[in-house]
């Protein structure tokens, strides 16, 4: 006996790809038209999922399923009017079909009316029996509109239909996290793990949870639980070893992310991490060998150039850390922090004149930090070119108009520039605005401290504030 469709799922796609090969035409069931098209469409196979719907409505030509997918397909290739079109041929044949009001929905959120969309989803709800899959769609309505608090609700509900949809679990996390109620986040993934025990994408998420919240204790326990529940959950290792990071357990953390090494091809992550391992323990020659390790893996991971470059630095090899900040910029000249470590090292180096250029070119690329304005700023002191530092300050001072660093240092400078007036104007103004900062100006600008117009500025500011 030949088995039906539903116990050999793929048979009518075989057959049907065998039709398509020939120039004979089998007939199919309605259903299994239905089976074929979701198979392709699932798979990514459009043009065969719309031939598959040419040739089923020849034989079905009054199948309103058939007819949907058709509408489903039109609507994934924004093809809008013809699939209403067809839809409301469909509405007037069966008006209590719930896909038909998703259908609309679908074409309402093509054209970024959430708000309609959500109304159609709810008519859909009303007429369905099982509507796990029309909250979910809601929820995506609710985050298209910002509004996390109903998404959170709706993908809850997917949740109490199905436990282990972990694509509503992780957008039900991530409705919390963009509330910042972390500590709902836990009440929430501690009540379901008390119903769900060993699942692991759930002890996961809490173990983030308490990570964001700095409880670091408390994030491990819950990453060790996610590696009870599943053993070769990956992630769960790397961020046990990101919490063992925290709190000082360096050689534990390395087991931890060379598992992952062992468990999948490694990372650059895995190598970087490790590597920040053993230069807290000290361990040099092992740190310089999976930074390099890092690189070598993905040449394109910022933070293993950073890596290598910091570690010279700290070690004050200067020249090595200029060596590798060089290579990384001839392989990303658009990253801002590797021109701002170039600045850094130059200045270190008092190569002042590359240092002035580096620091420009982390501005230019939208590294508009307030240490990089300063640093800029002394890097040309450096170079007694005081008139660009002010102005780097002037443009620094636009970021940041209350910063008491910026307005004290203009005064300083104004005064190297052999400019008394504005001098004078600059402090007394950041005098009057920031008075419990002047240490700034009397630690960075020490010949002046003892001058008596100082003095006197002060006094005057002292009387003007009261």
């Amino acid at each position: 006996m030949t088995p039906e469709s539903n116990e050999r799922p793929d048979e009518p796609v075989i057959k049907f790809e065998s039709m398509l090969k020939t120039d004979d035409i089998y007939f199919f069931d309605a259903e299994d038209f239905e089976d074929i098209v979701q198979h392709y469409m699932n798979n990514g196979k459009i043009s065969l999922a719309k031939k598959a719907i040419k040739i089923g409505l020849q034989q079905h030509p009054g199948c309103i399923e058939l007819k949907l997918l058709d509408v489903e397909v039109l609507v994934f290739e924004n093809n809008l009017d013809l699939a209403e079109k067809i839809l409301d041929e469909l509405q007037l044949l069966d008006s209590q079909n719930e896909e038909i009001y998703i259908q609309r929905a679908n074409i309402y959120s093509k054209q970024d009316n959430h708000e309609g969309a959500i109304e159609l989803l709810q008519k859909a709800l009303s007429l369905a029996t099982n509507g796990f899959e029309i909250q979910s769609m809601m929820g995506m309505e609710y985050l298209f509109m910002d509004d996390f608090k109903k998404a959170k609700d709706c993908f809850i509900k997917c949740l109490e239909f199905d436990k282990q949809d972990y694509t509503a679990l992780y957008n039900v996390i991530y409705c919390f996290e963009f509330l910042e109620d972390f500590d709902g986040a836990i009440f929430y993934l501690n009540d379901y793990l008390d119903k769900n025990p060993y699942c692991e994408v759930a002890w996961h998420q809490l173990g983030k949870q308490y990570a964001a919240k700095k409880l670091y204790a408390e994030a491990l326990t819950a990453f060790e639980f996610a590696i009870i529940s599943d053993d070769t959950f990956m992630g769960a290792y790397f961020e046990k070893g990101k919490m063992l990071e925290k709190l000082g357990k360096f050689k534990d953390a390395i087991e931890n992310y060379e598992a992952t090494i062992k468990m999948e091809d490694p990372t650059s992550h895995a190598y970087l991490r490790i590597g920040k391992c053993y230069e807290r323990l000290r361990n040099d020659e092992m740190a310089k060998y999976y930074f390099y390790h890092t690189v070598h893996e993905d040449p394109l991971l910022d933070k293993g150039w950073l890596a290598i470059t910091d570690f010279y630095f700290k070690k004050r090899n200067y020249k090595k850390a200029l060596h590798y900040i060089n290579k990384a910029i001839n392989i990303d000249g658009e990253n801002a922090d590797y021109w701002k470590k170039c600045a850094q090292i130059n200045n270190a180096l008092k190569n002042y004149h590359e240092a002035d250029f580096a620091f420009k070119q982390t501005i230019e690329l939208g590294n508009t930090d307030l240490d990089t304005w300063l640093k800029w700023a002394n890097v040309l002191s450096k170079n007694k070119d005081f008139e660009s530092a002010i102005h780097v300050l002037n443009q620094g001072q636009e970021y940041y108009p209350e910063s008491p660093k910026i307005a004290y240092r203009k005064a300083g400078f104004f005064m190297l520039n052999s400019d008394k007036i504005n001098a004078r104007i600059s402090l007394f103004d950041a005098l009057k605005t920031n008075f419990g900062q002047k240490s700034i100006f009397l630690k960075e600008f020490p010949q002046y401290s003892d001058a008596e117009w100082v003095h006197a500025l002060i006094e005057s500011a002292i009387k003007a504030s009261k």
